[in-house]
């Protein structure tokens, strides 16, 4: 494993006095505020009390005007419209969200999802086919569709209007759809860069709201859906997603929706807090195991559905479905390693791009993650079948990847997506020529330093400073996410206290108390089974954590979540 480098984030430190005196703090938490750039009182109230109100509007989105009358258009005409949504999480998040709104304004409205294998990544003409084919003259895509020229001139042809919610990086050039509501458009305004697709979605609906005097009742009611997409699509928590994600979990937690109460009961949260993390590692795979392995028309339909027992019996599914992805994952990570250790030159070349035939394209994304963490390098991972090869790539700060792809296009089919995580597609016999290309482009770009990882840490502490009100402040800050992380803190010198275990199916999490003057608490380590070592040479470690709570049998105790282990003295 790489050792990450330590670096302290910077701040001002007269800025964090003057937070200190203002609102009468320990300079600890004025240090966190600044961090934030929560330096004074009205900052403090935008902040720590997220308000509907402060939602920009929407009609600031370029063509919204226009998109929100040719819905409702539609709906006075009486005529059908589709959804069509990706099949990932905030795809099929947002496409539940559209549709629930829809049906509340009584609109006939149908939702497609793509099948993964046949159709691939996108808006498909078997999609716009089925449109025309039940007569509906507008399709609604949601998380998709920014760079589908040719299915959206082929959707014109068909005579099927569409309108585009989307997020992704557009091209200069845009397709030839009715609207298009996507916030990163280069001509769009809009002041609020970061909404997922379920979050333009959001916005959308509230537009037609907004315009049409209906209670916007309708459409926050569904801002559990919303959530769950923000907190999926790892978008930044903050501005209108703070908003939009805080009041999410709070109706999460009721478990208003049936298929959103299953989850969570199949899932083992009913009884717990839910975060941001949670949802991100624990609730969200289960749905896109819909569509990673099978038909992800299902979480739709477990989204919507009104009837518990059926929810139950989805969520069941799902829960399996997601254990045998597990499994294929192990087993193509492995693999993948096995294919670095043999083929890659570490040394020589600064990213990693891997192809298989059979490799299994809906844990592809999973894979490029996995071995990126390892090897800390852009990694690339395409499984290949009869059809040719498709791809999830995986970036890291500072190396745009749909910029990388950009320069190979001549090799690939298609692309899309975000600077970290992009997708493409590609022809069997040009994976070689690809492979090389970007390896080019990569060696060009990214220099030695950037393969280092570093561990940005909030601020030095002492375990002596967790109390009452130090807790009581960082629950304040929730929720967490991208923007806004939970805050990480490094202690040194503490003591290992009694003996450390090793935990977990595979045995990889690590479980021992510190302790440091009169002050000990229990730490975890997740998959860091390789610093055991490290805690049975009876000497002082520094260790790098994020403060958070155990829940057991009702209790709940602090426990320190470790990011990183040094022995005493060795984290420069």
């Amino acid at each position: 494993m790489i050792q990450q480098q330590w670096t302290y984030k910077p701040f001002d430190e007269a800025m964090a006095k003057t937070i200190a005196e203002e609102f009468n703090l320990p300079p600890l938490i004025a240090k966190v505020m600044a961090l934030r750039g929560i330096i004074n009182r009205e900052q403090s109230r935008h902040f720590f009390f997220p308000d509907r109100d402060k939602l920009h509007s929407p009609f600031l989105m370029e063509d919204m005007e226009k998109a929100v009358l040719r819905l409702h258009e539609q709906i006075e005409s009486e005529g059908g419209i589709v959804v069509f949504g990706d099949y990932d999480v905030d795809g099929t998040s947002g496409t539940s969200l559209l549709y629930l709104f829809l049906k509340s304004v009584g609109v006939e409205v149908h939702y497609y999802i793509p099948d993964r294998e046949n159709e691939g990544y996108g808006l498909s003409k078997k999609g716009i086919e089925y449109a025309q084919y039940i007569g509906a003259s507008l399709l609604i895509t949601c998380d998709c569709a920014i760079n589908a020229f040719g299915q959206i001139d082929y959707a014109n042809e068909l005579e099927v209007d569409v309108i585009i919610t989307d997020h992704h990086k557009p091209d200069e050039k845009l397709p030839n759809a009715f609207a298009i509501l996507n916030p990163n458009r280069f001509d769009c305004d809009y002041p609020f860069k970061g909404l997922c697709g379920a979050g333009v979605a959001f916005k959308f609906a509230l537009a037609y709201c907004e315009k049409y005097g209906k209670d916007p009742e309708l459409v926050w009611e569904h801002s559990d859906l919303a959530a769950i997409a923000t907190a999926a699509d790892l978008v930044p928590i903050v501005d209108e997603n703070r908003i939009i994600v805080q009041d999410g979990i709070k109706r999460i937690s009721t478990g208003a929706k049936p298929g959103v109460k299953a989850l969570l009961k199949t899932g083992g949260l009913w009884d717990k807090e839910v975060t941001v993390g949670r949802l991100v590692f624990w609730f969200s795979p289960k749905i896109n195991a819909a569509g990673r392995l099978g038909d992800a028309g299902r979480a739709v339909k477990l989204l919507t559905t009104k009837n518990f027992i059926y929810a139950m019996e989805v969520a069941k599914e799902l829960e399996r479905e997601n254990d045998r992805r597990k499994e294929i994952t192990q087993h193509m990570v492995e693999e993948a390693i096995m294919m670095v250790n043999g083929t890659c030159d570490l040394e020589k070349d600064n990213a990693i791009v891997l192809a298989k035939k059979g490799w299994h394209h809906g844990v592809v994304g999973i894979v490029a993650s996995r071995i990126k963490e390892l090897y800390y390098k852009p990694t690339i991972i395409i499984g290949i079948d009869d059809n040719g090869g498709r791809g999830s790539c995986r970036s890291i700060p500072k190396f745009d990847m749909v910029d990388a792809l950009a320069h190979c296009k001549e090799f690939l089919n298609g692309f899309g997506g975000h600077p970290i995580a992009a997708g493409l597609s590609i022809d069997t016999d040009k994976v070689d020529n690809f492979k090389q290309s970007l390896l080019a482009v990569a060696n060009k770009q990214i220099k030695a330093e950037q393969l280092q990882p570093r561990l940005k840490i909030d601020s030095e502490m002492k375990l002596t400073d967790i109390n009452g009100r130090f807790l009581k402040f960082l629950s304040s800050l929730e929720p967490y996410g991208p923007g806004n992380m939970r805050p990480t803190f490094a202690a040194k010198n503490v003591k290992v206290e009694g003996l450390p275990r090793l935990i977990g199916k595979t045995y990889d999490t690590l479980k021992f108390m510190v302790k440091h003057d009169q002050s000990i608490f229990e730490a975890i380590g997740f998959g860091m089974a390789e610093h055991y070592e490290k805690l049975i040479r009876n000497e002082p470690i520094d260790i790098a954590f994020a403060i958070g709570e155990n829940e057991w049998n009702g209790r709940k105790t602090i426990q320190l979540e470790l990011k990183d282990i040094k022995l005493g003295g060795k984290n420069a």
